[in-house]
Formats: C-alpha cells, structure tokens, sequence
C-alpha cells in the first residue's frame, strides 16, 4: 500500500468514526424529539415510527402548562452556576498556572480527584452540611452544589490556557504602570474571553442538566428544576412517556441554542491553551 493509499484509507476510516460519533450522540436526541409528538400507547405499540405516527401536540401542551415555572427555575440555577464558576475558577486558574505555590501539586489533585468522585457520594455529603447551615431547599444550596463539579472543570481548563500566556504581556503592563489587579482585569481576562465562555457555557449546562443534587438538595419545596419536573412524570404503576418525551424536547432548546450561538468560542477554548503563546 503507497502512502497517498494509507493516507485515503486513514482519511475514510476517520470520516466512519466521525459518522458514527454522530449517531450514537445525535439519534437519542432525535428519537426523543419524535417521540415527543406521539401518546403512550403509539409509544408502545411494538413498532417504531422514525416519523411521528399520528402526530399530536397534546404533550406538549401539557408540558408548557406544567413545565413553564420549571424551566425558570433551572436557568436560575443554570446562570448562576456559571457566574459561581467563573468567580472562582478564574483568578483560582491565573493565580495556579502563573504564581509558584508550593500547594499546587496538590491542589490540581485534588481537582482531578474531584472530578471522579461519584455524584451521588457529594450529594449526599452536601445535603448533610447544608442541613447544618440551613441551605437545603434554597437557591444558593444548589448552586453551590452544583459548582462542585463545574468549578473543579473550570479551573482545569482555563489553568491550561493561563500557561500558555506569555508573562511578558503580564510583564509589559507591569512597565507601564499596571498594578496587578488591573493587569489581570485589563490584559488577562480579555485574552481569556474563548476559555471564560468555554468554562461558562459548560457550568451552565452543569447546573441546568443536574439531577441527583436537585433531588438531594431541593427536599419537598416549590423550587423545581426541569429535571425534576420530567421525573414527576415517572411513577411507580404508570408512566406518561409522551410527556417525559415533550418535556425532555422542551429542555434540549435553550441549551442547543446557547451551544450554537458560543460553539466557535468552545472551540477555541477548549484547544486555547495548547496553542497561545
């Protein structure tokens, strides 16, 4: 086989792999979206329908009637889960990549570490210090614990964006009279904007697709994610799958459209740390 033939072969087999990277993330989403235009019974009636079979919008305007005050609720804690993050993570970030700290071995691992703890172990450990401060059934208690697993991401990736930064962008602002608040107000965080919007998107889509810490935190009380709002119609005898479907639909749109309107900038950010500098 002659290079120009290896690198053809190379070329089809990583289009294959993209196709099927492609169907095995996008036809739940699409079968979801079918679904959600058929009753129960069309559900399970033995076959599938790769079109709505009878179409119907009774599900969804079930879910608007139901679901409406859950989706604020959820871009609550989805935007405030993202600000969280940021607030933290980014002077976090600056100050582990750019200052020589003796604890700083230890606390990446720490945030690797963390990014591995099974959710469900943290939940359970956040509703039991939450109780104690009296966070549990509030706003803030789940933001909070949402940001256990944002926040240790985000400082990751913009930690690997921070070290690719020349210090001497840091260094000529310094010369020209720049404290260093205002040379990391002024020059570090503008340079950061694709990693910051990165970090920020994937905080948002943190808290607005959590469910086990808004299961644990939010015990019996008026506020409700749309997560939450999708499990109510899950029981124990009988379960409206039309509207688990319509509802699941209802919650993919304000995060697709957030991902559309930031995907150039996740793609430099993601990668921002490999080629700054």
């Amino acid at each position: 086989m002659t290079r120009l033939q290896r690198s053809r072969a190379l070329r089809w087999l990583c289009t294959l792999a993209t196709l099927a990277a492609l169907v095995v993330v996008l036809f739940p989403v699409y079968a979801v979206v079918v679904g959600s235009f058929e009753s129960t019974d069309t559900l399970f009636s033995g076959n599938y329908y790769w079109l709505p079979h009878a179409a119907t919008l009774d599900n969804y305007r079930t879910v608007i009637q139901a679901q409406s005050g859950n989706v604020l609720t959820s871009l609550i804690v989805g935007l405030g889960t993202a600000l969280l993050a940021l607030v933290v993570a980014v002077p976090a970030a600056y100050a582990l990549a750019k200052y020589r700290l003796k604890v700083t071995v230890v606390i990446v691992s720490a945030l690797l570490v963390a990014q591995i703890v099974p959710s469900i172990v943290l939940a359970t450990s956040l509703f039991i210090i939450f109780h104690w401060v009296h966070l549990v059934n509030t706003y803030p208690g789940l933001i909070i614990a949402d940001g256990t697993y944002a926040i240790p991401f985000a400082i990751l990736v913009l930690r690997a964006f921070f070290f690719g930064l020349p210090n001497e962008v840091m260094q000529a602002a310094r010369v020209d009279g720049a404290s260093e608040w205002q040379t990391f107000r002024r020059i570090v965080v503008p340079l950061a904007r694709s990693a910051v919007i990165t970090v920020a998107v994937f905080s948002f889509l943190n808290g607005w697709g959590d469910f086990i810490f808004a299961l644990t935190v939010l015990n019996g009380t008026n506020i409700v994610p749309i997560t939450l709002g999708i499990y109510t119609y899950l029981g124990n005898y009988s379960t409206d799958w039309g509207a688990v479907m319509a509802s699941a639909a209802f919650a993919i749109v304000p995060a697709a459209v957030m991902l559309v309107i930031a995907q150039r900038y996740i793609a430099s950010g993601l990668t921002a740390g490999s080629v700054v500098g």
